[in-house]
């Protein structure tokens, strides 16, 4: 892998962590289990999240950058409304995909883990899923999607890993939601084609790079920085 981004897990989001007991813990470690494994093709770990963007049009077109001075950018704006971005994203293949939809309801989840079986990981035995606790990553939404047949057809290609409540930072594609954020979305961006044109081209890139993250957190380095988490025996 050409290029990787490197991150400390166990600074993140400890602050806002309002329990941790036991759950928390066979979770995490779960996770850090699972992102130790080697690379299988057949039983790829992919990681899925979510995330909202406003579409932003500029009022006034911005003045060109001169020497030694950027382009510059005028404060109005009109807003255009909001649309959603899902995420994939295999930490070992160095490949991601983002999928711009209207919304995000149960049933666009269940769309989304159809194609992940179906398109995007079509030769896989197993997809070990790595999700949040939100509501609609439910792999009962496939059912209020698809007949009962579909469904549990999807549904027996899709391995569920949670993280702990309150801990995303333990999902990877965090971490690349926040590169695509850097480096993609900065600009402002009026209408949904440019958004898919822009998300597009930086997909692109960054799969040709096969760019991933340097995640070196494991259960051993848990069970020492973050001993006070884990429940008293």
């Amino acid at each position: 892998m050409s290029r990787r981004d490197s991150v400390k897990p166990w600074l993140k989001e400890q602050w806002c962590i309002p329990e941790v007991n036991a759950e928390y813990v066979l979770r995490m470690e779960d996770l850090l289990d699972l992102y130790n494994e080697p690379y299988d093709p057949k039983r790829p770990v992919v990681c899925f999240d979510e995330t909202p963007y406003q579409l932003v049009e500029e009022v006034r077109q911005p003045l060109p950058p001169e020497p030694d001075q950027p382009e510059r950018y005028d404060y109005e704006y009109k807003r255009n409304g909001t649309v959603n971005l899902f995420a994939y994203f295999q930490p070992l293949a160095g490949w991601r995909h983002i999928e711009v939809t209207q919304q995000r309801t149960k049933i666009d989840f269940a769309k989304q883990m159809k194609d992940l079986v179906d398109i995007y990981c079509r030769e896989a035995e197993v997809i070990r899923l790595v999700v949040d606790n939100l509501n609609i990553h439910n792999p009962a939404a496939l059912y209020e999607a698809f007949n009962p047949q579909e469904a549990r057809r999807i549904i027996q290609k899709l391995e569920f890993h949670y993280t702990p409540k309150h801990a995303s930072w333990l999902n990877q594609v965090e971490i690349e939601l926040s590169v695509l954020s850097r480096q993609c979305l900065e600009t402002r961006i009026g209408d949904r084609s440019t958004l898919e044109v822009e998300i597009a081209a930086w997909e692109k890139q960054r799969n040709s790079q096969r760019a991933s993250v340097n995640w070196r957190f494991q259960t051993t380095d848990a069970r020492r920085k973050m001993e006070r988490l884990y429940p008293t025996v």
